[in-house]
Parts: C-alpha cells; sequence; structure tokens
C-alpha cells in the first residue's frame, strides 16, 4: 500500500513540474470594468444616442509567458448586427515590460498609452477606443477584452490598419492570451 502512495505520489510531482515550481495563469482585469458586469458610463460610447465618457479602462495583466517580446489590446463585440461583429479598441506594440494600460490609453490624442504603442483603426473608422453602444432593445451585448502576449517586438502593419487585419497579424505571433467579458445593453 505504502509503494502504491508513493508511486502515486512521485507521477503527481512529476506532472506538476520542477518540485516548488508554480504555473501562473495569465490573468486579464480591470477597475472599473469587471467580467460578467455592465460596462460603466464613463467607458461607454458618447454619440450615436448614447452619452457615455468614451474613456478607456484602465486594464492590468499578469502571468505573460516568459517569451513575450510585446502586448496587443482589443475589445470586440461578437453581438453587433453586422455579420461580422464590431472592434471597439486595437492597440498594439505596447512594450513587454507593462503590466497594464491606463484609463485613458485608448485616446491616441491625450499621449498616455505606453511610449511606442499604436493603435489600429476601429470599426468607428479612427484610431482609439470606441466604447459600447448597442441598438436600444437589443439583449446586452458581450464585451470582450483580450490582451495577447506576441513573440515580436512590433507588429509590421502600416498606420491606419484596419483591427482586422492588425488581428490576423496578433493572431500570427501570439503565445499566450489572457481574456474576460463585461456587458452592455440600452
Amino acid at each position: 500500500m505504502f509503494r502504491k502512495l508513493l508511486t502515486i505520489a512521485t507521477v503527481a510531482t512529476l506532472c506538476a513540474g520542477p518540485l516548488g515550481a508554480q504555473s501562473s495563469a495569465f490573468t486579464l482585469t480591470s477597475p472599473e470594468v469587471h467580467a460578467g458586469q455592465k460596462i460603466p458610463a464613463p467607458n461607454v460610447f458618447n454619440g450615436m444616442g448614447c452619452t457615455g465618457g468614451n474613456t478607456s479602462p484602465a486594464l492590468r495583466w499578469q502571468g505573460a509567458p516568459a517569451a513575450t517580446r510585446s502586448f496587443a489590446v482589443t475589445v470586440y463585440d461578437p453581438d453587433a448586427p453586422t455579420g461580422s461583429g464590431w472592434w471597439h479598441w486595437v492597440i498594439y506594440n505596447v512594450p513587454a515590460a507593462s503590466t497594464g494600460l491606463p484609463a485613458g490609453a485608448g485616446d491616441p490624442k491625450k499621449g498616455v498609452a505606453p511610449a511606442g504603442a499604436a493603435q489600429g483603426n476601429t470599426d468607428f473608422g479612427v484610431p482609439g477606443y470606441g466604447g459600447p453602444c448597442p441598438p436600444p432593445g437589443d439583449k446586452p451585448h458581450h464585451y470582450i477584452f483580450t490582451v495577447y502576449a506576441l513573440n515580436v517586438e512590433k507588429l509590421d502593419v502600416p498606420a491606419g490598419a484596419t483591427a482586422a487585419y492588425v488581428g490576423f497579424n496578433i493572431h500570427g505571433h501570439m503565445i499566450g492570451k489572457a481574456t474576460f467579458t463585461a456587458l452592455y445593453g440600452r
């Protein structure tokens, strides 16, 4: 019996990796927007019938893969009645030393995004964050916030690239990702 327990303990230790090693999960959080909750007014679009602050929320991540050389962040609404969803934000070439983005980083005019970061065009037709503003009467839409760990320092995309074009390049260099989904309806 003792031998059987020792064998089970040895196999469990080997499967867990080196002694004392903990696998850290890559996670994404926000002090303002919470997973499964309604997106607050400061982060909602201001236009098209919505009266929010249109400020990108602060984001924090931890546990990125050790080989990360840069990050990209996207916000996507798969429920938008377009047939292809709606890209609300894409920021990329965020330096590997970053552990998040400050509130307002989605406004290129404010200059609070990390040095070197670039923003692709959203489905609003311009670069930067555009908050949620689904059609009135729709069920609450799902807004997927994702940070991607990339294996390159910079994505080679032209200025003014669409979110889909940047996304194609993100997926070609992704070595990890963390995500959460929040909701908004009106």
